[in-house]
């Protein structure tokens, strides 16, 4: 065994083994893998080998594409057959709300071209004869899909891995990591040690374990799945004599369960409600190829559904029963990347849906490791977007959900219920007694939107425009005429100071960084590549207890570790530069709207809060109603308003101030969907949506924020070639032109059946992802949309070529498989001029 390497790879599953060979192929060919018993011996070998393209994650599915066609590509190359049954995938609705899941998803399946066609319940039928079609109302179809071996699988890249000069260790158990002093990895182990530059845990099932030999918990949790084996049935091995294709791999979503032919029978594999999770304290040293007992009781209401749906099913007998351990974390998406607070460990752990991802998540994991980034974004499967608020009870609880939610419709507002509430800021009750009805944040709780006037407190989940609209409509307009106020005490927030601060600070983003003593600026850290990673809010504190130069910085809170993950390993190691965590120690109110200036005289009245005095994007110190407080001029609504940071515990005190001194002039509480609506009538960009890897920072508009003649700074030399090079896309405003308006009494919002399932006909407006035509070719892809209320208009924010960004430009949008016209406009089509938020008095 080699007692160096350039990476070693734990884990000998397909995941692992799929990124061994990736590396390999990048031209790393000083690159191992360790498992501690034999390869596929974790949870591969019992998989079912399914290849579902579905996801309606853009990072996600660029990942399934991807695997599916080299799979392809890695049998020809090796000559090791991978068992790929080329069969199709047929997913089926039975109302429309499970129709205009698919109508979404096909949009963000064209913008990273993978083909879906939608058929017809007669058309399913022709493929599937076994199938009743009652109560279907549609399906789409895969034409691409199938399943595949998963042993043979892993072996051939295990075979196309070696031939480029990696090696392969079996019955190689890790008993730990440590550290030397230049900073290089030793993987110790049964057999001997190996020193590294790189370590990736693909470890599966033993992922918290792995972790914790490195200080990490992990956020994985395996979960039971049972599928269950048929004999062979009559009709299907008739198909067979006659030399009938096979009929598919087909999936009753609303059923939640998906079925293939195997050796004659049927496969069924549910995904039940109360599957429990499983190795809570981790899998025993001996497990190997391991099964749990089944429990055919928990699978009872989807048997049934799935022999309604294929009466065959009921026909034949049990052969075989698996019941074994997937992986899966809280959001059900698998977490490949980098891990936080270490360098140069790499995690590609928690995948449910491991067979189908493990070809793109080791090609994306590889870009990484040998380029210094991926080539798509991959921000939905990160894993510092989790946090340590993720305990074991918690992550018990939520990847027993995930589990559950495989099949559920996946509303673009979706709010998962299991382990809330968790993080409380101190005005949770207070805003929950005014009829707040919340999401999370990176286990914030977060007041969505606010049910009043004897609307029930509750969400309402729709691809089209939901109900909840009404109560966004009315807290819009209370901020554009009244004033209004938001917690955001889940934005991320820390401190940065030491000699070396501003310095670290000025090559860390593309700005520059503020001079003077509150003033505030917007700025980007740009990737390596000189796309967008991160995007900050700087403001200039002065001097820490020690006399060194000391900013406060605040960016996404969903995005906090990410953030602090990436300033931390920029950060000089020298000790110049200090970094503390205050976002749990700071809360955040906004208060916006055209009369806030009056509401801040009232609260804190020795502060003088005119242009002059307090201007845009400058902050201070002052108090409010005793309690100390920042207040900082700037807000994501576009009106006149200040953020008012404050240690936490000072929270009730404030707001109940607000709410006291603002009675008569109409305060009150609004939620982040109003926020969403009004910050995209103002074009304002978001991080993972406008901003990203995959667009140049200048692409995206940022053109007031990058100063490429500031000196060096991180992506800088990146961008300047890209630049040179030439775009390939630029950011818009779009306004669809043929919607219908929302109406004062709730004209235009999703009408439902008496089953409460929406039309699949009331307007809608584009959600992100949305293909967009000109002339019949794509040439760009929404990665916004909603509706304005203050411009009773239907607004997408997007990407399109270049020599297509002119104002005036008509283009097309597919929202939910329906062509609609839209032109290009003005960005910040509210208040162009920012008059209201520069507004004096």
């Amino acid at each position: 065994m080699k007692s160096h390497a350039r990476v070693v790879v734990v884990g000998g599953g397909v995941v692992g083994v799929s990124t061994l060979y990736h590396l390999a192929k990048k031209g790393w060919s000083d690159v191992v893998l360790v498992e501690r018993k034999e390869l596929t011996s974790g949870s591969t070998w019992h998989a079912a080998g399914l290849l579902p393209l579905f996801n309606m994650s853009y990072s996600v599915g660029q990942i399934h594409k991807y695997s599916v066609k080299m799979y392809h590509e890695l049998q020809e190359e090796t000559g090791q057959d991978v068992g790929f049954s080329v069969v199709s995938n047929i997913r089926l609705a039975e109302n429309q709300d499970r129709m205009d899941e698919y109508r979404q998803y096909a949009g963000v399946a064209e913008t990273i071209g993978v083909k879906v066609d939608f058929m017809t319940p007669e058309e399913v039928q022709e493929i599937w004869p076994l199938m009743s079609t009652e109560g279907l109302v549609g399906a789409i179809r895969h034409p691409e899909d199938g399943y595949i071996q998963p042993a043979d699988l892993t072996q051939a890249f295990a075979k196309g891995a070696r031939a480029r000069g990696a090696e392969i260790y079996r019955n190689t158990c890790v008993t730990g990591f440590e550290r030397t002093p230049s900073g290089e990895w030793v993987v110790k182990t049964d057999q001997g040690d190996i020193t590294c530059e790189h370590v990736v845990s693909a470890t599966g099932s033993f992922a918290r374990q792995t972790g914790k030999m490195i200080g990490l918990d992990i956020p994985v949790m395996p979960v039971e799945h049972q599928y269950i084996v048929t004999d062979a049935h009559p009709e299907i091995l008739k198909r067979k004599e006659q030399g009938l294709p096979e009929m598919g791999v087909l999936r009753g979503s609303d059923g939640e369960w998906y079925m293939r032919e195997e050796r004659g029978g049927l496969i069924l594999g549910p995904y039940e409600h109360g599957a429990p999770a499983c190795y809570v304290d981790g899998p025993s040293e001996d497990c190997e190829y391991e099964l749990f007992q089944e429990d055919l009781e928990r699978l009872e209401p989807h048997i049934e559904h799935a022999m309604m749906r294929v009466p065959a099913f009921g026909e034949v007998g049990v052969k075989q029963v698996y019941n074994g351990a997937i992986a899966y974390t809280p959001d059900g998406n698998p977490i490949v990347g980098p891990a936080w607070d270490v360098p140069n460990f790499w995690l590609s752990e928690g995948h449910s849906f491991g067979i189908t991802a493990a070809g793109g998540a080791g090609w994306q994991l590889a870009e990484w490791i040998v380029e210094g980034e991926p080539s798509i974004d991959m921000l939905g499967v990160d894993p510092r977007r989790f946090g340590d608020y993720v305990s074991k009870g918690y992550l018990i609880t939520k990847a027993e959900e995930a589990y559950a939610h495989v099949f559920i419709n996946h509303f673009p507002d979706e709010e998962r219920p299991a382990a809330r509430p968790l993080r409380k800021s101190p005005v949770y009750d207070r805003l929950k007694a005014m009829g707040a009805v919340f999401g999370q944040a990176f286990g914030w709780e977060r007041a969505n939107f606010f049910a009043t006037d004897g609307e029930a407190q509750e969400d309402d989940y729709s691809f089209r425009r939901s109900r909840y609209m009404e109560s966004v409509r009315k807290e819009c307009l209370n901020v554009t005429e009244n004033v209004g106020v938001l917690d955001m005490t889940a934005f991320a927030k820390a401190r940065v100071s030491g000699p070396g601060a501003e310095a670290f600070l000025d090559h860390f983003v593309a700005n520059k960084i503020p001079k003077k003593v509150g003033r505030v600026a917007l700025a980007h850290s740009l990737s390596p590549g000189g796309g967008v990673h991160s995007e900050f809010t700087i403001m200039r504190e002065g001097v820490d207890r020690y006399g060194d130069p000391s900013f406060y910085l605040v960016s996404a809170g969903a995005f906090q570790r990410l953030d602090h993950d990436w300033l931390w390993k920029h950060m000089p190691k020298d000790g110049s530069v200090r970094f503390e965590n205050l976002t749990g120690a700071m809360g955040v109110l906004v208060v916006a709207g055209p009369k806030a200036r009056e509401l801040m005289k009232r609260v804190a009245p020795r502060v003088d809060f005119s242009n002059k005095a307090f201007p845009w994007l400058s902050a201070q110190d002052i108090d409010v109603a005793m309690a100390p407080c920042r207040a900082m001029r700037v807000n994501f609504v576009g009106e006149l308003g200040w953020e008012l940071h404050h240690p936490i515990e000072y929270q009730l005190t404030i707001f109940d101030a607000l709410m006291e001194a603002g009675a008569d002039l109409g305060v009150k509480p609004f939620g982040i969907r109003a926020m969403d609506s009004m910050r995209i009538e103002k074009s304002y960009r978001l991080p993972g949506k406008e901003l990203s890897i995959e667009y140049a920072a200048l692409e995206s508009g940022l053109d007031r924020f990058v100063h490429l003649n500031k000196g060096e700074f991180l992506g800088r030399d990146a961008l300047s070639r890209w630049r040179e090079k030439g775009f390939a896309n630029q950011f818009v405003t779009l306004e669809v032109t043929d919607v219908p308006p929302i109406g004062p009494n709730g004209e235009g919002l999703v009408k439902r059946d008496s089953d409460g399932y929406g039309d699949g006909e009331s307007p809608a407006d584009a959600l992100g992802s949305n293909p967009i035509y000109k002339d019949g070719e794509l040439v760009g892809r929404a990665t916004s949309g909603n509706y304005g209320f203050r411009t009773g208009k239907s607004l997408v924010l997007a990407m399109v070529r270049p020599s297509l960004a002119e104002v005036g430009t008509e283009l097309e949008i597919d929202i939910l498989r329906t062509l609609h016209k839209c032109v290009v406009i003005d960005e910040s089509p509210f208040d162009p001029d920012n008059e209201r938020l520069r507004a004096d008095g």
